[in-house]
């Protein structure tokens, strides 16, 4: 892992620019604006993938692998934290003077000059920015945006738009979220985590409050989640509004139906008005009031943005049905906290009718599974019928010693209910193996887990359910 070096300068021109890491969402969707901007755009990752193609599609030169070779012409080079120090590329374009810059420095030299809306928070911030473009758009703005995930009715984590605005997720894991010269601040929530880079929960939480006390015109923040309000009482911001269900909030929501995509009324000001979204889940109906409070202070009226907001219908790896096989339906989440384990379990809890609901948990780093594993076993054993446990996804950590998925699957109070299944297709056989027909299977985490997905299929399609 590499941290983010601030300091380094951004160059004032980018005429060829090579992206290491450039198949993740966040750097495939700066990548397509630097080649809206008419910058010539190269860049590599490890492995083949959609977006990989997508980009070479739109004139990017692409490579699989990392090679020095491969910085072509570029004058500046784009990475991730997510890499090693020893990426030859990284060494490379070092060594030869080259512009480095981390993907958030580069986010920051596509905002410049933009009235930018920046959302944060531990859980929820590709949602609530995907809600926000949506609901523009629907209202007949053309944002620029860059999310961290696919918004599912554009079909792109980016878009370059001809208006002022800009929306952006901003990434507090490693801080750079300070880095924007924000006008509107969402905080979702602050549910400290990263804790490997911020050090303490109170760093975390002053990360926050300078984050949110930056911004321009508004602060929008939560005023359900504990860790918000704490943000917020320390805020000296004079155009603090929050979002909820708590009595005080601003914009408040009420009325939640969750029978199905969810219903809900929003209040603020007065005023009322009903949005019904295509997505479920009770903390889908508060992501839309946090993305009204936002459009409010843009000047949007609250029954157009109610309106606006309901157009929403999702983002890729936020409860995806991938498909039917053999009366199973099979679903991918990006969830990978506690937190959002529970927001993702307990929103199909309410489509899954009288089918059982079987995760497939694919903890994410070593540190996190160290620090949480009892957290997560207490939510997926209370809102699970079964759960597979993966092993786990290192990302940018080296492994620690005796840190696996079992140390989850131990946690479980009653072991009947949990496997620790390390090897993928020993795992989607037994997943198959349990499933009956009008279950759900729920693929969760946000490393690779949703590959093991057509394993899932199609050993549902070879075989029949066992005595579970």
């Amino acid at each position: 892992m590499i941290r983010p070096d601030l300091t380094l300068p951004i160059p004032d021109s980018i005429e060829a620019a090579h992206f290491i890491g450039i198949g993740g969402s966040g750097m495939s969707g700066l990548a397509r604006m630097f080649l809206d901007r008419g910058i010539r755009v190269s860049g590599s990752d490890r492995a083949d993938s959609d977006a990989l193609r997508a980009l070479a599609a739109a004139g990017a030169t692409v490579h699989v692998g990392h090679d020095a070779a491969h910085l072509g012409d570029a004058d500046t080079v784009v990475h991730t934290g997510a890499i090693w120090p020893e990426n030859p590329e990284f060494v490379t374009a070092k060594a030869q003077g080259l512009h480095v810059i981390h993907r958030s420095q580069a986010l920051h030299w596509l905002t410049s000059g933009r009235r930018l809306v920046s959302v944060a928070g531990a859980h929820g911030k590709t949602t609530s920015t995907g809600m926000i473009v949506t609901a523009l758009r629907n209202l007949g703005a053309d944002p620029s945006f860059v999310n961290g995930g696919v918004v599912t009715d554009l079909g792109v984590s980016s878009g370059t738009g001809i208006d002022d605005l800009f929306v952006i997720e901003a990434d507090e894991s490693d801080g750079t979220f300070e880095l924007y010269d924000t006008a509107v601040a969402l905080v979702t929530n602050v549910d400290p985590d990263h804790l490997d880079h911020w050090g303490s929960r109170d760093a975390f939480f002053d990360g926050f409050v300078r984050f949110a006390d930056a911004a321009s015109e508004a602060v929008v923040i939560s005023a359900d989640d504990a860790g918000a309000r704490r943000v917020r009482d320390a805020l000296t911001h004079g155009n603090v509004v929050t979002f909820g269900e708590a009595a005080d909030a601003d914009v408040r929501v009420t009325e939640i139906d969750t029978d199905g995509p969810v219903a809900f009324t929003v209040t603020a000001g007065g005023e009322s008005a009903r949005a019904r979204l295509a997505v479920p889940g009770a903390h889908n109906a508060v992501n839309a009031a946090g993305a009204i409070a936002v459009l409010r202070s843009l000047g949007h009226p609250l029954a157009a943005a109610a309106e606006a907001v309901s157009g929403f219908a999702g983002t890729v790896r936020r409860f995806e049905l991938h498909g039917v096989e053999r009366g199973v339906s099979v679903y991918d989440d990006y969830a990978h906290h506690p937190t959002e384990v529970e927001a993702a379990l307990t929103a199909a809890r309410t489509v899954i009718g009288d089918g059982r609901l079987i995760a497939v948990h694919q903890p994410h780093t070593y540190s996190r599974t160290q620090l949480m594993s009892p957290e997560f076993a207490e939510v997926l054993e209370r809102l699970a019928d079964h759960t597979v446990v993966l092993d786990v996804y290192g990302a940018r950590e080296d492994p620690i010693p005796g840190v696996t998925g079992a140390l989850v699957s131990d946690a479980f109070t009653d072991q009947d209910r949990v496997r620790f299944v390390p090897d993928w297709q020993q795992a989607a056989d037994y997943t198959a193996e349990v499933a009956r027909p009008g279950d759900f299977v729920v693929t969760l985490g946000c490393g690779d887990v949703y590959r093991i997905i057509p394993q899932v299929l199609a050993a549902l399609a070879h075989t029949t359910p066992a005595d579970h």
